[in-house]
C-alpha cells in the first residue's frame, strides 16, 4: 500500500490529496481484513461442528473408576412380583438362593436381597457379586442351567412376576465393598442416570465426598453400570430407621465441602429414584 501511494505522489498528487487517499486506502484494506477474519472464523466455527479434539485416553472409563485388582462384577435384580404372591415369592427365594450363595461350586455371593418398602411397590430386588468378573458370571449361569433345582425355582417364581430387569455393575474403587451387617436396618438404594459423559466427573467429585458420609457407618456401596440402563449410579446405605435417615442426612449439611458437591453433580443427572427397602430373611444384609 506504501509503494502504491508514493507512486501516485510522483504522479503529481498535493499531499493533502494522498493523506485522504492513504487514509481510504487504509479503511478499505481494513474492511477487507475484517470480513476476511469474520469468514475465517465462520469457516473455523463451521469446521468445529463436525471435528472435535478428543485427548488419546489408553483405559476405558471403566478401568480409571473400578477396583481393578479385585475385578468383582455385581448383578442387580428388580421384580415386580404380582401383590398376591410376594409372601409365596419371598419363601420361595429363601429356600433356593442361600444355598447357591452357600455352594462353594457357584463363584457367587449373594450380597442382599430386599423388599421395596418405599418407592415402586411388591418388588423384590437382588444384588449379587461374582468374584472373578465376566469368567464367574459365565460359570454361574452355565452351572446353574444343568441345575434342576434352580430350573424349578425359575419356573415357578415366573407364575408370581409382572415383569423384571437387571444391570451388571462394577464397584467404584473410593467405596466400601458391601459385608454382611447385623440388623435390624432399612436400606436405602439412590440411583442417578446421568448425562452421558459424565461418569468420569461424577467419580472425582464423590471420591472426595464420600468421607462425608462414612460417620456413622451408612456407606455400604457405590456401583455403576455396565451392561443394561448405561450412565446409572446405584448408591446403597444402610440406617436404623427413617427418623436416624433424616437426622444423618441432614447433619451431613454441617460439614464444610458437602453443598460444594451437591452444587457440583446435581448439573450431570438426568434422573434420580430413590427406593427404601426391608432386607428378607435370606439376606446377608439385615
Amino acid at each position: 500500500m506504501a509503494t502504491g501511494v508514493l507512486q501516485r505522489v510522483r504522479g503529481g498528487f498535493t499531499p493533502a490529496k494522498n493523506s485522504a487517499l492513504a487514509a481510504g486506502n487504509l479503511s478499505l484494506w481494513v474492511r477487507g481484513f475484517s470480513a476476511s477474519n469474520s469468514r475465517s472464523r465462520e469457516d473455523s466455527w463451521f469446521r468445529s461442528l463436525f471435528v472435535r479434539k478428543v485427548d488419546p485416553r489408553k483405559d476405558a472409563h471403566s478401568t480409571l473408576l473400578t477396583k481393578n485388582e479385585e475385578s468383582n462384577l455385581y448383578k442387580i435384580q428388580f421384580h415386580n412380583v404380582k401383590p398376591e404372591c410376594l409372601d409365596d415369592y419371598n419363601k420361595l427365594c429363601e429356600d433356593v438362593l442361600p444355598s447357591i450363595h452357600a455352594d462353594k461350586y457357584y463363584p457367587c455371593e449373594l450380597v442382599g436381597t430386599w423388599n421395596t418398602w418405599y418407592g415402586e411397590q411388591d418388588q423384590a430386588v437382588h444384588l449379587w457379586r461374582y468374584r472373578g468378573g465376566y469368567p464367574a458370571l459365565t460359570e454361574v449361569m452355565n452351572k446353574l442351567r444343568q441345575n434342576k433345582e434352580f430350573t424349578a425355582y425359575r419356573k415357578e417364581r415366573g407364575k408370581m412376576l409382572l415383569s423384571r430387569r437387571n444391570q451388571l455393575l462394577l464397584e467404584f474403587s473410593f467405596w466400601n465393598e458391601p459385608v454382611p451387617r447385623e440388623g435390624p436396618n432399612i436400606y436405602e438404594l439412590r440411583s442417578y442416570q446421568l448425562r452421558p459423559g459424565t461418569m468420569i466427573e461424577w467419580g472425582n467429585y464423590w471420591a472426595r465426598a464420600i468421607r462425608y458420609r462414612q460417620r456413622n457407618r451408612e456407606a455400604v456401596g457405590g456401583f455403576f453400570s455396565q451392561i443394561g440402563d448405561l450412565y446409572m449410579v446405584h448408591h446403597l446405605w444402610a440406617y436404623k430407621d427413617l427418623l436416624s435417615r433424616e437426622a444423618t442426612r441432614n447433619a451431613v449439611w454441617q460439614q464444610e465441602g458437602w453443598h460444594e458437591v451437591v452444587y457440583y453433580t446435581v448439573p450431570l443427572i438426568q434422573h434420580m429414584d430413590s427406593r427404601i427397602m426391608i432386607p428378607t430373611k435370606a439376606s446377608p444384609l439385615q
